[in-house]
């Protein structure tokens, strides 16, 4: 707020236009905009900053200066997304103030502790509809793009949304960013700034098809490049040891080539807070990007080749890796990724510190499942060779900073790195894995005397033809703390996978439940519903969830049910519009919407819900004059490129959609539909208008999962194994509200450990039988019987996800589900209480619980209003404007 003192507007205009330090020069033409703007108190005339100000004619002025300034357009031929690009940098430049103030008084703060997340993956979503909600401008922002012509939605849907993670991974990471910063918890993310995200998926021929997501092609206004925070890392070539000045022995890196890392910033504002923490995000750069003197003798192509050689590595988001090249990008990325990061915790650790003695005081780093784990050997890297400390100064100092969390019980998903990739890339590192090995082991030995095969398990070497680094076993000796992310996820982590590790550091071990941020995945995606709760129960669930437990008392209240009901209905008719206008499929709104929307992978058993359809497009065309419940079955995800089975049953999918769709025999009783590029943003169109949630995977196989929360929250039901997180859901939620099925984590161990025979299944049961035959003979592929039989045979020779086990199981499931879908009224009583009983599912507990038992980082009250603190070096404060490097 700047003030004037003048004697009328006339003059305070003329000063406006001239003053160079309040506000920026502007026309004539502003003049009746600027008028209305003026406040006179006495003498006084005050005026909002265009950065800063958050009334309506101060944000509408802001964003027509930048449509004509930044994207040089007059609002008379300015596109709509022009007006998302101004509008996305009218609502940045509110949050620039913040940010700055942020990092001034949490990072640069001596006795303030950082958090330092690092993520191979963000799946953070678009950002513009989020920001506003947590700025307090959504309806301001919507009454003003109307009265330039434009429908606010419109223009969120403009944006290109980041696909920098493959699935909940990366969603999750992007839930605790929101948590961190509503929390006021000082925090960084780092990560990758991938130039393509995850390929956007097309269905083509009822197959998935990749395409490049080129979601930087119009630009991001939310990041801000640093250059002047450049970092080099090394890759390849070899080592020298060598005695320094004081008799030391020391090793130096000789690397073959360097590549540099150009952090982007982005913005990470909580809700309703004044803290905005960072995003890091990290683009590879040549160090010599074009050689001039090969360029002239004519060989173009190869004066380039290091600017390419260096910018692949973060090209794209996991490269395939079913072969050598894609394996050592993978490795590069994360190296990469992880030394720039450290690199640069380091450097701003030194602007206020002269030595290491409490760097874990001021900084956590949590590693999000092992991809980033390499950073345990490259801050031993860092802090032995580049500045000096002894072997066990280090090491203590690493192991009190870093923290693991793990996201799988799939031993295939635990990394392991051939020692003769790991060694031609990072030499250096592998020395020191070495090093950390035969110090870790000597005390194991000391500790279990004579016990080989312990030894062998705890290794952190994996011995065989091929030898490899097991990236787990690192995670788990250079961390002071190992988190599981389920109860029945941690308790098969203590138990099962980190046994030998749980018996040896058991202090170590804790859970910590996933969550998911209420702020998207209610309020941004479910307004009708949102407006309805704060209508009964104000306003504090947003950043309290467990308050959604008053809405207990409405579950009778017949006008309450009412309400709910009619915005669930008012949901499914979008969704269905939706499907029509990107399907050409028109479903029933009234019909059951069954939905199951995640990353495709056997274990998640999305062929296990297309047996289940086939089922009743059987039982339907053999009965064809039955009272029948109407379903719209929902899928949605994406195949690893290199994954062929979760490929094929994608095509699956699609094909028995093809013939149940178009079968006049069935009509509207039964749809299938699969909608491709599934991401963030179409997430939060089929979260709201749900009514049945499938969480069907093998128990014992999923780590937590969120969708199921997400889903809860929204108001839908469960059908679900006792697995990962639905354990808790069905506990919070109540027994009678969740649908379970299936094998538990110890049957399926037993089942399989005295010999499972899915022949055995196929052969006794006659529904069974009959799906599996019509997909193996060709019924839903046009006659086709060789396109599913490799899917077909490891279903009836393996299984080993057990399908077949559980499907009568399943089946006599989602007949009581169509049972209890004809009672609407006790339907909706269970959907209220989903809702009402889904607060502990909230990341703001989850971070809450991190912080407290594993990070020790306190909440920081930022102040915008008074003056800069006082005790901050100028060398940092020139750091953080970016005035030196």
């Amino acid at each position: 707020m700047t003030e004037y003192r003048v004697a009328s507007v006339h003059n305070f205009l003329k000063i406006a236009n001239m003053n160079n330090n309040g506000l920026r020069k502007r026309s004539h033409t502003h003049a009746p905009a600027l008028k209305k703007h003026i406040r006179r108190t006495e003498h006084v005339i005050q005026v909002q900053d265009d950065r800063t100000g958050m009334d309506t004619e101060t944000l509408k002025r802001a964003l027509l200066d930048n449509l004509y300034y930044i994207q040089a357009k007059d609002k008379g031929w300015a596109t709509a997304h022009d007006y998302y690009m101004a509008l996305s940098y009218t609502i940045r430049d509110r949050l620039l103030h913040r940010w700055i103030r942020t990092v001034e008084q949490t990072n640069f703060q001596k006795n303030v502790k950082v958090l330092c997340y690092l993520s191979a993956e963000y799946l953070v979503g678009r950002q513009l509809g989020k920001n506003l909600i947590n700025v307090g401008l959504y309806e301001q922002a919507r009454e003003i793009v109307r009265e330039f012509g434009h429908d606010l939605h419109d223009l969120m849907e403009q944006e290109d949304e980041p696909g920098l993670g493959n699935g909940g991974l990366g969603r999750l990471a992007a839930c605790f960013l929101d948590s961190l910063s509503t929390l006021e918890m000082p925090a960084i993310g780092y990560g990758i700034r991938y130039e393509y995200g995850i390929f956007q998926q097309q269905i083509r021929n009822g197959a998935q098809v990749e395409v490049p997501d080129r979601w930087l092609r119009f630009g991001n206004p939310w990041e801000i490049p640093r250059p002047e925070y450049i970092v080099q890392v090394k890759l390849g070539g070899h080592t020298e040891a060598y005695t320094d000045e004081h008799g030391r022995y020391q090793v130096r890196w000789i690397p073959e080539r360097t590549v540099l890392g150009t952090p982007y910033d982005t913005p990470i504002a909580g809700y309703n807070t004044n803290t905005v923490n960072t995003l890091r995000l990290w683009s590879a750069k040549a160090s010599d990007e074009f050689n001039f003197a090969i360029f002239n003798t004519g060989d173009y192509a190869r004066a380039v080749a290091d600017k390419v050689f260096s910018e692949n590595i973060t090209k794209v988001l996991y490269p395939n890796d079913n072969n050598y090249q894609g394996r050592e990008l993978r490795l590069e990325q994360q190296y990469f990724f992880v030394s720039c990061s450290l690199q640069d915790i380091i450097r701003n650790y030194l602007l206020s510190h002269d030595n290491f003695d409490n760097f874990p005081n001021k900084f956590a780093i949590q590693i999000n499942d092992t991809h980033p784990t390499i950073g345990i050997a490259e801050l031993m890297r860092l802090l032995v060779d580049e500045y000096q400390l002894g072997w066990d100064k280090a090491w203590d100092i690493t192991q009190q900073t870093f923290g693991f969390t793990n996201h799988t019980v799939l031993s295939e998903a635990l990394e392991r790195w051939p020692l003769s990739l790991f060694g031609r890339l990072l030499p250096r590192h592998l020395e020191i894995i070495f090093e950390i090995n035969q110090r870790f082991l000597n005390a194991v030995r000391a500790k279990y005397p004579g016990d080989n095969q312990r030894i062998a398990r705890l290794s952190l070497i994996e011995e065989g033809a091929e030898k490899r680094v097991r990236m787990a076993n690192l995670a788990c000796v250079g961390s002071h703390a190992i988190n599981g992310v389920a109860e029945l996820h941690t308790e098969i982590l203590k138990h099962d996978l980190f046994r030998d590790f749980y018996e040896l550091f058991p202090e170590k071990f804790s859970n910590k439940t996933n969550g998911v941020t209420p702020r998207r995945w209610i309020l941004l995606s479910n307004p009708k519903l949102s407006l309805l709760i704060t209508n009964k129960i104000g306003r504090g669930w947003i950043k309290n969830l467990d308050e959604l437990k008053q809405l207990e008392a409405f579950v009778n209240d017949q006008e309450f049910r009412q309400q709910w009901r009619q915005i669930k209905q008012d949901n499914k008719q979008d969704l269905a519009e939706y499907i029509l206008q990107t399907t050409g499929t028109n479903v029933n709104p009234n019909s059951l919407f069954d939905v199951q929307v995640k990353r495709l992978h056997e274990y998640k058993r999305q062929h296990l819900n297309i047996l289940h359809v086939i089922t009743l497009y059987n039982y339907i065309k053999q009965h064809p004059s039955v009272d029948f419940v109407p379903r719209t079955v929902i899928f949605a995800g994406k195949a690893a490129p290199g994954y062929a089975i979760a490929k094929l049953i994608i095509q699956l999918i699609n094909s028995v959609a093809d013939v149940v769709n178009h079968d006049p025999d069935i009509g509207d009783r039964l749809k299938v539909v699969f909608l491709e590029n599934y991401n963030v943003s179409l997430a939060q169109r089929i979260y709201p208008a749900a009514d049945l949630s499938e969480q069907i995977s093998t128990a014992g196989k999923e780590a937590s999962g969120t969708s199921n929360m997400k889903f809860a929250m929204n108001g839908t039901l469960t059908i679900g194994t006792l697995d990962g997180a639905n354990i808790e859901i069905r506990d919070q939620v109540g027994a009678e509200n969740f649908f379970l099925f299936g094998l538990t984590a110890e049957q399926v161990s037993q089942t399989k450990a005295q010999g499972y025979h899915p022949w055995d299944y196929y052969n006794s049961n006659p529904q069974l039988k009959q799906a599996i035959d019509q997909i193996a003979s060709g019924y839903f592929s046009k006659g086709n019987s060789n396109l599913f039989q490799p899917l077909v045979e490891s279903l009836k020779n393996r299984d080993d996800y057990l399908l077949f086990a559980d499907y009568q199981s399943y089946i006599e499931c989602q007949q009581k589900i169509s049972h209890s879908y004809r009672d609407q009224q006790n339907w909706l009583k269970m959907s209220i209480l989903n809702t009402a009983r889904s607060g502990f599912f909230s990341s703001d507990r989850s971070i809450r619980q991190y912080a407290q038992d594993i990070w020790h980082v306190q909440p920081v009250r930022i102040d915008l209003n008074g003056d800069q603190p006082q005790n901050v070096d100028p060398k940092i404060r020139a750091q953080l404007v970016g005035q030196t490097r």
